[in-house]
């Protein structure tokens, strides 16, 4: 079977076309936030793969649980979706058309590790340096990990910045055992 980010690839690129040409680029995240929410709810999932529940069960099943927060479009999905037994792609497609929003803007989300709790200026420094590197708005998520010891380890999509003392222990290990 075809990769999960594969299948949901086209989904999310043609409801991200449908959502700029509706201007409704917020309807369409909070949509699939919902849909996205129930797929992966562990109740959900075992009905998704129960075979004695049709599609046309699946579908008001859902519509149901999202009670009205679906707009025509919305229900068209979901049912080309349980129709193709699909389901399980809705986390990726709300991903990736997450993605693609943020592409469209110029913005980037940046996951940051530190060692100790971050001020809100150190914040501030760290995301004004990434917007400058980057060239985007970065909007940060930050974390505490003391598996650290000390120093940030940041993650922009696939760029890794790993400044922390663990990352510098190991490179020392590595240098060592030469």
């Amino acid at each position: 079977m075809a990769e999960i980010s594969t299948l949901a690839r086209p989904y999310a690129e043609a409801i991200f076309k449908l959502a700029l040409e509706e201007n409704d680029t917020a309807g369409w995240t909070d949509q699939l936030q919902g849909l996205a929410a129930v797929a992966q709810d562990p109740a959900m999932v075992q009905l998704v793969g129960n075979p004695k529940l049709d599609k046309t069960q699946l579908v008001t099943l859902f519509t149901d649980v999202l009670q009205g927060h679906l707009s025509s479009e919305g229900q068209q999905l979901l049912q080309l979706l349980v129709h193709n037994h699909r389901v399980e792609v809705l986390p990726a497609i709300r991903d990736q058309y997450a993605q693609l929003l943020h592409d469209h803007v110029g913005q980037l989300d940046a996951h940051i590790e530190s060692a100790f709790q971050m001020t809100s200026h150190e914040v501030q420094a760290l995301v004004q340096q990434m917007e400058s590197r980057f060239g985007k708005k970065v909007n940060p998520e930050v974390t505490v990990n003391d598996a650290l010891i000390g120093g940030v380890r940041i993650t922009v999509g696939d760029v890794v910045i790993d400044s922390s003392v663990r990352a510098r222990l190991a490179q020392m290990a590595v240098a060592l055992k030469r």
